[in-house]
């Protein structure tokens, strides 16, 4: 179903286009073809509720001043079967249209009936994506940036699965490589030191406390009887024991969080099924890879890359990156259309020579997202946090759960854009007011939620749009938050297409506001039976859509605070 802002739109755009019809057909302008314009909402309420560029647009082909043009459309629009109140040219020729204000009204009977469906759309018409995120080095616990990745990556994927896109969510398990072969180190040290080994620990190793606790549980079970191992076989039976509780944690730690991925892929399977090497042979047939210094690399600069990168070391051993070529083709050929990868601020190298890849592949590099995510600073009392991966001293997603819980954390990791460095203050993220935008958001459903238990008490059970004259919400409190409630479905398409989850997030806070704005302004139970009916229907289906962007944000709705 079209959401009611579409229709209005549509009703709009069919008007325009029928008027610029007419102008040509009584001589008045002339023109080959209607160009694609736009309508949109302006950002000053004075012009109207919605805009249109049409004229600019049409200028050249009419050989007329775009106000000219835009004068001449206005004369022929009719408004008749539209909420088009009246119309105004404007500036250098845009035409503004106002609206009666009872448009809104429509959207409530289509909350009512959709309820948790209300926002959906299908934009994305099925298409098969795939948003890969977190994808952490199984070597550890989940730090800062990991966390920032999960609540982004599950909230595009949410937003994607309401704007009609067919998602899987998957996590990259790196269990091959350098990094694995540094934690099987790390974990033979600490091992030999618990057993009394005056042995030193590797630079490269992994320094953290979960290193150790995880040894001191193997020896629990089993004892010392690694110690007649020889070091090769050793390690491996460590690395084997410590991958499996690492990614278990990762995994439970995740679903705390609220996240549960469709797919677990492993890194090692690439090189056991030969994929890595299928696809530097294709590359190679292909042209794009030469031998320099006994090592192998690809023409990453034939497509804008600053250098050319090493794809197989000089010792016979493939890197990282042709892994990471290996596996992106693989996304490709299971069929997905639109691949989508968070990755941390210090990948953004990275970026340009994998999409480069997937292009020499026979990919288009458009169809290949790369969301670059800056850094986390964790603020408490007013000084940062310092946090150091390499000591092994940082605070974990499972400590910040802990300390301001899932949804507080959650909401403020996507409040601001990827592409931003956020600020995480602790102190406010648990703080009980309105200045923590997570409690002012709950704390609207959790007020809707109470203002029905008193209305039960009295009256029973609550009134339907149809019995309601929804005419009389025309207060401009009123009619601000019924027009947020319009815009919702276009917020969520918008943010999806666009990769914004702090759309979404800014949106909840907004529409929070104007709901605390009309409860504190008009009261819900009136004396007029007729308008406290109206009302009453209007916060259901605000209740409605603040449960619904809650949960695409992946956060609980609270029924009391």
């Amino acid at each position: 179903m079209n959401s009611v802002l579409e229709m209005v739109k549509n009703q709009i755009v069919l008007a325009v286009r029928k008027a610029v019809e007419k102008a040509k057909a009584a001589g008045e302008l002339n023109y080959e073809t209607i160009p694609d314009f736009i309508l949109e909402v302006p950002r000053e309420k004075e012009h109207g509720d919605f805009a249109t560029n049409i004229a600019m647009l049409m200028a050249r082909q009419a050989k007329m001043a775009p106000r000219h043009v835009a004068e001449i459309l206005q004369t022929y629009i009719t408004t008749e079967g539209t909420w088009v109140a009246r119309m105004e040219v404007a500036g250098p020729g845009f035409i503004n249209f106002y609206l009666n204000s009872g448009w809104v009204h429509d959207v409530l009977p289509q909350i009512e009936s959709q309820g948790q469906e209300y926002g959906n759309s299908s934009t994305g018409r099925g298409q098969k994506v795939q948003v890969e995120f977190v994808s952490a080095n199984p070597t550890g616990l989940l730090h800062m940036g990991n966390a920032r990745g999960a609540a982004l990556g599950d909230t595009m994927a949410n937003l994607l699965q309401a704007a009609g896109f067919d998602v899987t969510r998957e996590f990259y398990i790196n269990d091959t490589g350098n990094q694995i072969e540094n934690f099987g180190k790390s974990l033979e040290a600490r091992y030999l030191q618990l057993l009394g080994q005056d042995v030193p620990f590797p630079e490269e190793g992994y320094h953290g406390q979960d290193i150790i606790d995880t040894m001191k549980g193997l020896m629990q079970r089993d004892g010392n009887r690694y110690l007649v191992m020889e070091s090769r076989e050793r390690r491996e039976n460590f690395i084997k024991y410590a991958l499996a509780e690492k990614i278990t944690a990762i995994r439970n730690t995740l679903r705390e969080f609220g996240v549960k991925y469709d797919v677990w892929f492993n890194e090692k399977l690439l090189h056991e099924s030969g994929a890595v090497s299928a696809v530097l042979d294709e590359l190679r047939d292909k042209g794009y890879i030469y031998e320099n210094e006994g090592a192998l690399w690809l023409k990453t600069t034939a497509f804008g890359d600053e250098k050319d990168e090493v794809v197989v070391r000089g010792n016979g051993t493939p890197t990282y990156f042709a892994a990471d070529i290996a596996y992106h083709k693989n996304k490709f050929d299971r069929g997905f259309a639109w691949v989508i990868n968070i990755w941390g601020a210090d990948h953004h190298g990275h970026v340009k020579r994998l999409k480069g890849a997937m292009q020499a592949l026979g990919h288009e590099p458009g169809k290949l997202d790369i969301v670059i995510m800056q850094l986390v600073r964790l603020f408490r009392g007013g000084e940062i946090i310092r946090m150091s991966k390499r000591s092994g001293e940082f605070i974990t997603l499972e400590d910040l759960m802990g300390e301001v819980g899932r949804d507080a954390a959650r909401y403020f990791f996507v409040m601001r854009s990827a592409d931003s460095h956020l600020d995480f203050d602790m102190d406010l993220a648990k703080s009980q007011s309105a200045d923590n935008p997570v409690y002012y958001i709950q704390y609207a459903h959790a007020r809707i939620c109470s203002i029905f238990r008193q209305f039960g008490e009295k009256s029973g059970s609550l009134p339907a749009a149809a019995e309601c004259d929804l005419s009389l919400l025309n207060a401009p409190a009123e009619l601000e938050l019924i027009r947020k409630l319009v815009d919702f479905p276009a917020e969520i398409s918008v943010a999806a297409v666009n990769l914004e989850p702090h759309r979404m997030a800014r949106y909840a806070h907004e529409l929070a506001g104007l709901f605390h704005s009309f409860y504190n302004s008009h009261r819900v139970m009136a004396d007029d039976p007729e308008l406290q009916k109206a009302r009453l229907v209007l916060v259901k289906c605000t209740q409605t859509v603040v449960h619904r962007v809650l949960r695409l944000l992946g956060l609980t709705a609270p029924e009391t605070m």
